[in-house]
């Protein structure tokens, strides 16, 4: 193998990780409306080396075919540079993102350098293309080819995705009323719960660590502060809603990532203790995300209500236990403060379910283990509706599992999500190699919660998406409400955004015996 091969080869898996860390699992951008032209210009660029890893795999280029290569690669610097700009203009990136474009750019460099040359040779031969196949390299750029052409592909399709989306008719903001903060607005359930709260004509501040990128998802009526600092003592907020936290699932469970999971929650709670302490008149109410990893991992057979207690020594357990205890403080202050418990949160853009789904339609449903670990779950519009409910009730307090009523196992989930693509789920994933790659991590697929929403049902609050099979026959196939999904949006001062009652069996574990009750 040639050194330009090595140089071109490595230029390919740092992208690829780039795309996939920062681009897809960091930064989110096929969610975020504001990177349509950033995923436009991505989708160009990978087009283009595709192009250019299928030319090198199989021939020599000779005469105008030469020049045609140095004028893709004159093109493909003319897309990063553009790109540069846009991602300067649209979102702030982290320092590894940015040391890593760096270190692209330089081996990008490093492979014009090295193939100027042939280039120049090549286009002093008469114009051909010559047949250069080079063994398992040329497979391999073959396979390269194919992978951005399809990621192209892809950003293409959320780019018109994202251009599709409606503008909704937005309600006049009552301006002097007082406000919700929303932490973690941009994110997966917060984006969901800002555009119903906006929908409703509240007055909303958004808490955000990319503010570039939160002001092109909002409307101007929508204030974004990228610190709790920037607002000012005199300012009326009658709720908070605490969403912000790294994301659970994903890089190992070191000492590191465990205390970046924890700072990332309890910080910004410590943040709006101190927030509340100094506002001349306080809110009444915090809804704080927590998780039903509180409840650690109880034998499959326990049902865990809100009176259930913790697992101290298991790790999950031990971050719901120290967020929700940074919640409870401000109870001290006079807040009304509620302790929101959610299940795996299904959703058509973002969480679990897009690629959950995708790999359904490819016929790789599996089964995790033995498949009878619980599976507790809650589609979006019920997530988000349960904050809002939680918001409106002035007698909701406390712990809530955020959790549909209908119970199931990891394995007839698997099975429902297969069926409502019109897949199977065949596939078997014995649990011992799953423990030994994830380690604790694994618990979050292996062992699960039954996990029973006891205080939202004695409420009243009655559920959109009750059972598993009419949830993910809705998310496979029903569009969009206003760009959103949401069916719970109101108009202003409307009543509590309850849907219609349900009744429910306790002991069903398939989903399917949750029935409505008429109206």
């Amino acid at each position: 193998m040639q050194i330009i091969d090595a140089v071109l080869i490595f230029q390919a898996l740092l992208g690829a990780f780039d795309n996939l860390w920062h681009h897809e699992w960091a930064a989110r951008l096929p969610q975020q409306r504001g990177a349509r032209r950033e995923l436009a210009l991505h989708a160009a660029r990978e087009a283009l080396y595709g192009a250019l890893f299928l030319g090198l795999a199989w021939w020599a280029w000779q005469g105008a075919w030469a020049v045609a290569v140095a004028a893709v690669l004159m093109v493909e610097i003319v897309i990063t540079l553009a790109d540069f700009l846009e991602e300067d203009r649209t979102r702030q990136l982290p320092p590894f993102e940015r040391w890593l474009h760096t270190v692209l750019t330089v081996s990008y460099g490093l492979f014009i350098g090295l193939l100027g040359p042939r280039l120049l040779e090549g286009w002093q031969q008469p114009t051909a293309l010559v047949p250069a196949g080079r063994g398992w390299v040329s497979w391999l750029f073959t396979a390269f080819a194919v992978g951005v052409w399809l990621w192209s592909l892809r950003n293409v399709l959320a780019v018109r995705r994202l251009g599709r989306e409606p503008e909704v008719a937005l309600p006049p903001v009552a301006l002097h009323a007082p406000a919700v903060l929303v932490t973690g607005g941009t994110g997966f359930v917060g984006r969901a719960l800002v555009h119903l709260l906006r929908m409703q004509g509240r007055r909303l501040i958004v808490l955000t660590r990319d503010v570039r990128q939160a002001r092109l998802q909002f409307d101007a009526s929508i204030a974004v502060l990228g610190s709790l600092d920037e607002i000012a003592p005199e300012t009326r907020i009658s709720a908070i809603v605490h969403l912000a936290g790294a994301r659970v699932l994903g890089r190992p469970w070191t000492q590191a990532r465990r205390r970046e999971l924890l700072e990332s929650r309890t910080r910004v709670l410590q943040e709006l203790h101190r927030l509340v302490c100094r506002l001349v008149e306080r809110p009444a109410v915090l809804v704080s995300a927590s998780a039903v990893g509180v409840y650690g991992v109880p034998d499959a057979q326990q049902v865990c209500d809100e009176q259930t207690g913790p697992m101290p020594g298991v790790f999950q357990s031990d971050l719901c236990v120290a967020t929700e205890h940074e919640a409870m403080r401000l109870e001290v202050l006079g807040l009304r403060v509620v302790r929101m418990r959610f299940g795996v949160v299904l959703g058509r853009d973002d969480g679990a379910w897009p690629m959950q789904a995708l790999a359904a339609r490819l016929g790789l449903g599996a089964r995790l283990g033995d498949g009878r670990q619980p599976a507790p779950w809650i589609h979006l519009d019920d997530a988000v509706g349960l904050i809002d409910w939680a918001l409106r009730r002035d007698e909701v307090r406390g712990a809530v599992n955020a959790v549909a009523p209908a119970l199931c196992t990891q394995a007839e989930f698997s099975e429902a999500l297969a069926a409502s693509v019109g897949r199977r789920a065949w596939l078997r994933l014995p649990a011992a190699p799953l423990r030994w790659l994830a380690g604790e991590m694994s618990t979050l697929l292996l062992d699960g919660q039954r996990v029973w929403p006891a205080r939202a049902l004695a409420g009243g609050y009655g559920y959109r998406y009750p059972s598993l099979a009419g949830s993910l026959r809705a998310l496979a196939s029903v569009p969009r409400e206003g760009g959103m999904g949401l069916a719970t949006a109101q108009a202003p001062n409307a009543g509590s955004a309850i849907p219609t009652p349900v009744a429910v069996d306790r002991g069903s574990i398939g989903g399917d015996r949750v029935q409505r009750e008429p109206a």
